[in-house]
């Protein structure tokens, strides 16, 4: 079985092919500029290598087109036929609490997949356009939405609740959603498989960790507590988000600059987090190199942001009554040696000891706590297509 995983953002689609039977990638890519000039496409396969093609990319449609033809080119394609792609998997960021696995693509899903545009207006609306750009370019063709949110919806009620009138829970949805749930999901999975062990007798805390960050805690399998929130702005401190502040700062600047609620929502999303505090950049390679060089505010950036994961294990640890393994994982979890011993200095109390030797490697599954830790610390590089493949291939 071959499946084609679809991940739609607002200028840019990141798609991977792949066969179920050995779970190989056959091609794999990324649209950039969709909507705008200058449209690109890097396709590359394992055969031919890299492909870029540069053209208008008007909309997701045409986008999706090029990809297909891409996928099926006599010289770097990966497939001769169409016909060979058996399903589509659809990365899709909001579900509410709509949808708490994934589900096979129908109009009534889709109707409710637009109902929570409100909750994530920058993310459903390319989701949506993707699955009817797909259904209209392989009619015909199953189509599996996979969501961000739905391996968050395990979180008991106290965990997701917020402290305002309820009547805003009942009216609006306003409760904690979570993220990054496909990547949570597939690191602890694969962390039960090192460890040798059920994942339900296993308490874990994930760590995603990269321009957009979240924390999980995972009891038996299932997520009991996440970092973000009704949006992805809570938690963390980002690479342009705020993550946690007290929510009387934002109407005191509101009236202290006077700001629009819009301009003030910019200024959290995407002008804060350590870019707000480094001044250098939402990049933690930059901002880390300009720590080396002794840029005072860099180095404050880095250090708020780790203290801001210890805090969170440390709580996850507290609120499943201990941890038996720690994943690092995404862009800066799997890459950044200095930010992971960093995060785990000072954890000792609670068993977890780093090895500083077996801690310096990037984006490989490894075990880097010390022969005597009563905590495994591991590196898991995330996989969220192939946990959508995985996701379509049993729903197909």
């Amino acid at each position: 079985m071959k499946i084609l995983v679809i991940n739609c953002g607002s200028s840019s689609l990141k798609y991977q092919l792949l066969d179920m039977e050995n779970e190989d990638v056959l091609a794999q890519g990324l649209v950039e500029r969709i909507g705008l000039e200058n449209g690109r496409l890097k396709h590359e396969t394992p055969e031919f290598g890299k492909k870029v093609i540069e053209d208008n990319m008007s909309d997701h449609r045409v986008a999706l087109k090029h990809v297909l033809d891409s996928l099926i080119n006599e010289e770097y394609g990966a497939i001769k036929s169409l016909k060979e792609i058996d399903a589509v998997g659809h990365r899709v960021v909001h579900a509410g609490e709509k949808f708490a696995e994934s589900v096979i693509i129908s109009e009534e899903v889709k109707d409710a997949l637009k109902e929570c545009i409100e909750l994530a207006p920058l993310h459903n609306p390319p989701n949506i356009m993707g699955i009817e750009a797909i259904e209209e370019l392989l009619p015909g063709v199953v189509n599996v939405g996979v969501f961000d949110t739905a391996f968050h919806q395990t979180m008991p009620k106290e965990a997701f609740i917020y402290p305002l009138p309820y009547e805003y829970y009942e009216k609006y949805g306003v409760r904690r959603y979570g993220f990054h749930g496909t990547s949570h999901r597939y690191v602890v999975q694969k962390a039960a498989e090192m460890m040798g062990k059920d994942i339900k007798d296993l308490k874990l805390i994930s760590c995603h960790l990269g321009n957009g960050a979240s924390v999980a805690a995972v009891k038996g399998g299932k997520s009991v507590a996440t970092s973000m929130g009704f949006t992805p702005l809570e938690g963390l401190v980002m690479g342009t988000r705020t993550g946690d502040i007290d929510p009387a700062i934002v109407t005191f600047i509101m009236n202290k600059e006077n700001l629009t609620p819009q301009e003030m929502d910019n200024i959290m999303n995407k002008k804060s987090g350590v870019l707000g505090i480094s001044g250098v950049s939402s990049d933690f390679r930059d901002i880390e190199d300009a720590a080396a060089e002794g840029n005072e505010r860099a180095q404050l950036a880095l250090d708020t942001f780790d203290l801001r994961v210890k805090k969170y294990i440390a709580a996850y640890a507290a609120v499943m009554g201990g941890v038996d393994g720690i994943i690092f994982t995404a862009g800066l979890g799997e890459n950044s040696a200095d930010n992971r011993k960093s995060i785990m200095s000072g954890m000792e109390f609670m068993g977890a000891k780093i090895d500083i030797e077996a801690n310096k490697v990037r984006a490989v599954a490894k075990f880097i706590n010390t022969e005597d830790s009563k905590v495994k610390i591991m590196i898991i590089p995330t996989n969220e297509e192939l946990m959508i493949a995985r996701d379509t291939k049993e729903l197909v």
